[in-house]
């Protein structure tokens, strides 16, 4: 599992709502990363990205990348290497359901990335 800087550092791009940041920081690592963490970023990066449209008033895209991202993201256990992969799942869901729906769900409800055990 990726434990690098820079992965730390997309992370953390991604909990300051930086989202178009969190995609080319992890794309780099993505590039030349070998399964099953080569799937595990690309579903990161299109969660990430799918905020990123959201926050710019696609919708469609949005939701779109959501699917995508979580397609991914399921092939993963809850906790995987040192992030909580489950409560993300939850959140993207979350929104997705109101997206779906017609909804506009609020900035504040924005989903966060946490480190297990409180890293």
């Amino acid at each position: 599992m990726i434990q690098d800087a820079q992965f730390r550092r997309g992370v953390e791009e991604f909990n300051r709502s930086e989202f178009y940041e969190t995609h080319e920081t992890l794309e780099e690592i993505w590039l030349k990363a070998p399964e099953p963490e080569k799937t595990f970023l690309q579903g990161i990066i299109q969660v990430a990205c799918a905020f990123h449209h959201y926050l710019r008033g696609n919708r469609a895209g949005a939701e779109s990348l959501m699917r995508r991202g979580l397609e991914k993201l399921d092939q993963f256990p809850a906790n995987y290497g040192e992030i909580e992969l489950g409560q993300l799942r939850e959140d993207v869901r979350w929104w997705l359901e109101k997206i779906a729906a017609g909804r506009n769900p609020a900035r504040e409800r924005l989903p966060r990335i946490k480190h297990k055990e409180g890293r």
